[in-house]
């Protein structure tokens, strides 16, 4: 086949037809398809000069045109897959995401190959200049690769991850979630707010009914915060609580937010003279467990009423007992879920719809759960699921093992990996939040996969209602750390990925989990520790551990080790020693303050370790230490206590293989050790919530493989050191809040690769460097409304996008 059959042909005309069709019908390929629409008009002028140029191609460049044709053609095939894939359906986008990439290889290389060094020379030399042809096929070249990177999902989790999270936000405005709750929100309301007599009332009913999201809807009420005055503070309890920690915060809130010293006693009975302030307040306790809890938590304060949210019906506290939905919002709630609207749609099956709403027992979590698993799926998949539901009992209020099993059969439809994924996330505390870093490095080490696809799959569960992804209002962009985006999950949904992985014998199990809180090792554990496990996961949960609350345990397979712990002191378990294929260790404490770690010397042996999270604990010294494959590091709200920056520390040589270290509102970090500099393999360092830090190594220009450096929240922080402008690979900076930073370096623009600036609430930079006007890759700055002016100078306008920023302060991590 010619080159001109080929441009000038059907294939041409289809392409252009599928492009065009994908700009209409995708959101996330609006962009790029309208940048391939653009990459292939700017092109064909040049294929219709070859076509009448009368020149007739050698053989050999003739056959090398033919191929080009076919791969050409088999992309039309695979475009032809890419518009009737569902948008929802991440997982297969994914997949058909990587064909593509392969495609743009294979056409890159003959644009870039053959066809430019051979076939337009001699086009060339019979019609026109050469330099004008190549900047034509240059220009196609860069189009082309940019629209299929934007198909990918790129560092920090890109578009798809951005889209679920907006999904997720744009549900919440809808209200979705709060079908035929308005005659409950009345009720509560009442008791609430017109019964003065109450000073603790109650929401209660089974699990999946919808009692947290009404309790929710209840805070967002007008009227109620009116009555409050926006004092209204939500707590969850779950079924293993700290019960010190609730009482310290629900203390705390009611004395006006005042942190109370370390030694301050919080009184059993909250005595009135303690208050300094009798305004109203409204303290929800949800996922109540026990009446023992509620007595504990609650008593009588001038002002202050509770709302304790519970599957059980506590006598001692008046309650309302949520009602299960009705015939005609269970089937709105179902269709919002199924079809993307709140009724059924004329091409649907309206008389198996209508059964599928019923075997769900008209629970909102079934309804989400089951209509989100049969979207975009044929009448014959409905079918199925119809008749494996009917299958079992009918759902009531003492059937909420029946719930479980019905969900299960959303779950048994999964791909594999995507359901071995979802299983994973009940090795995780009930009604944490799981940061979205600490999941995909899990799944990345345990499966075997690539951080885009865990991605893919993150979303393509958020898609099924599976999980809830949720972001501070930073997070998002395509260099955000994954911190600031949280998993959440319901606890029906975590008990029931229990009741999947708890089917084998304990020692066969795949993931070995504690699902609360333990005083000490399981039982049911002990009784096989004579023979070695098989889990790849393995999740602890316990409260203070010492040396001797531990046995000697055998872990040979183990992958992932999540230590969740509430405690002041604790004694790493000594089997971690006899785990030789660690590779991912998590370590969180949920107490209210710091927790010191013995028995560290147990990371000497772990060789094969990738990444490592420390949470809420004294960073341990690493002088002695050196983990030789360590790739990621997160140190979250821990105390560094210098362990960092002694001088016998050479951060190099403790972590040769770094390439993302985190510091995450670690407040006695002052400085960085210099040591740093000399990690030569790192890509990503973040120091956030900072807040005495005050300097940056000199030599910080040193780290020549860096591309993202986020300093957020630093505020003591006042310059940065000339050095940087040596990363020539720098592709993001943020100094976001740093609110004491003077000004950028002279030589700024000597970043290259430099295209994105956010530096958002940085009040003392006034100017910005006549050298910025060489920052050619630069494409979006981030900033307030004083400094934009100034860029809008240097910056290239059809080049770089100024954004000016809206102030954001969010104090919601100090609850957790």
């Amino acid at each position: 086949m010619a080159l001109n059959d080929f441009f000038a042909g059907e294939i041409a005309t289809e392409l252009l037809k599928m492009l065009i069709s994908i700009s209409r019908k995708s959101l996330l390929c609006r962009a790029s398809a309208d940048q391939l629409i653009s990459y292939i008009h700017d092109l064909l002028p040049s294929i219709e000069e070859i076509k009448y140029s009368g020149v007739e191609l050698p053989a050999l460049r003739q056959s090398q045109l033919d191929r080009l044709s076919e791969i050409l053609r088999s992309g039309v095939e695979l475009s032809h897959k890419v518009l009737s894939s569902s948008r929802w359906n991440v997982y297969r986008n994914l997949q058909l995401a990587k064909k593509m990439d392969k495609l743009e290889k294979n056409v890159s290389k003959f644009l870039l190959g053959p066809m430019q060094a051979h076939m337009l020379a001699d086009i060339h030399h019979t019609r026109f200049e050469m330099t004008e042809r190549f900047d034509r096929v240059d220009n196609s070249v860069q189009r082309l690769e940019k629209y299929f990177g934007n198909m990918k999902i790129g560092v920090g989790g890109g578009g798809w991850v951005e889209e679920a999270v907006r999904s997720v936000d744009e549900d919440v405005v809808d209200s979705s979630s709060a079908v035929g709750l308005g005659f409950g929100k009345n009720k509560v309301r009442e008791m609430v707010v017109g019964r003065d007599d109450l000073w603790v009332v109650g929401i209660s009913g089974i699990g999946g009914s919808g009692k947290t999201t009404l309790a929710r809807e209840l805070c967002k009420d007008d009227q109620v915060r009116c009555y409050f005055r926006d004092r209204i503070l939500f707590l969850t309890v779950s079924q293993s609580p700290n019960v010190e920690q609730l009482r310290t915060n629900i203390w705390e809130y009611i004395m006006g937010n005042e942190r109370l010293d370390a030694n301050y006693m919080v009184p059993q009975w909250m005595p009135q003279f303690e208050c300094r302030s009798e305004a109203r307040t409204l303290i929800v306790l949800d996922d109540v467990w026990t009446l023992s809890v509620v007595d504990q938590l609650v008593c009588r304060i001038p002002g202050c009423k509770f709302l304790v949210v519970s599957r059980p019906k506590f006598q001692t506290v008046l309650s309302y007992e949520v009602e299960l939905l009705s015939e005609e919002d269970a089937l709105s709630l179902f269709c919002h879920h199924a079809f993307g609207q709140k009724s059924i749609p004329l091409a649907a099956n309206e008389n198996l719809v209508k059964q599928v709403v019923t075997e769900c027992g008209r629970l909102p979590l079934a309804l989400k759960v089951i209509g989100a698993s049969l979207r975009d799926q044929t009448e014959m998949f409905w079918l199925s699921v119809k008749n494996r539901l009917s299958q079992g009992q009918s759902i009531g209020e003492s059937h909420e093992i029946n719930l479980i099993d019905r969900m299960a059969i959303s779950i048994n439809y999964l791909p594999e990996k995507i359901k071995e994924c979802y299983l994973d996330l009940c090795c995780f505390p009930e009604d944490k939040k799981i940061p979205l870093d600490v999941l995909i490095n899990i799944w990345v080490e345990i499966h075997d996969i690539p951080e885009t696809e865990a991605y893919a799959i993150v979303v393509e569960l958020s898609n099924k209602n599976l999980l809830t992804l949720m972001k501070e209002a930073r997070a998002g962009g395509m260099y955000s750390s994954c911190f600031e985006i949280s998993v959440t999950q319901h606890d029906v949904l975590r008990d029931l990925a229990l009741n999947f992985r708890n089917r084998e014998s304990i020692d066969e199990r795949r993931l070995l989990v504690m699902p609360k809180r333990e005083n000490g090792m399981p039982k049911e554990w002990l009784r096989y520790r004579h023979k070695p496990f098989e889990a790849q996961i393995v999740s602890i949960h316990t409260g203070e551990m010492k040396e001797v609350d531990w046995c000697n345990l055998e872990f040979p397979k183990a992958e992932v080790l999540i230590i969740n712990f509430t405690s002041t002191e604790y004694f790493l378990p000594p089997f971690i020693n006899r785990m030789p294929n660690l590779r991912a260790l998590i370590i969180i404490n949920y107490s209210a303050t710091y927790a010191c770690l013995h028995n560290v010397s147990v990371f000497k042996n772990l060789s094969n370790l990738r990444s490592l999270w420390l949470e809420k604990v004294s960073t341990p010294e690493l002088s002695s230490i050196v983990l030789e494959n360590l790739g990621k590091l997160f140190i979250v709200l821990c105390k560094v206590n210098d362990s960092l920056v002694e001088k016998e520390v050479d951060l190099a040589q403790v972590f040769p293989n770094l390439f993302e270290l985190t510091l995450d509102h670690c407040d006695d970090l002052t400085q960085l050790p210099s040591s740093i500099c000399g990690m030569k393999s790192l890509q990503n360092l973040s120091l956030t919530n900072c807040h005495n830090l005050t300097e940056l190594p000199v030599e910080l220009g040193k780290l020549r493989s860096l591309e993202i450096l986020r300093l957020y929240a630093c505020p003591y922080l006042k310059t940065l050191p000339n050095s940087i402008c040596d990363m020539m690979r720098l592709k993001y900076i943020d100094i976001s809040q740093c609110v004491n930073l003077t000004c950028f370096p002279e030589k700024i623009g000597r970043l290259v690769s430099l295209e994105k600036i956010d530096m958002r609430e940085c009040s003392m930079i006034r100017n910005v460097p006549k050298s910025a006007v060489s920052l050619q890759s630069l494409r979006l700055v981030i900033c307030d409304e004083e400094v934009s002016g100034i860029w809008k100078e240097v910056a290239k306008p059809d080049n770089v996008h100024i954004q000016v920023s809206e102030q954001y302060f969010d104090l919601d991590w100090l609850k957790e």
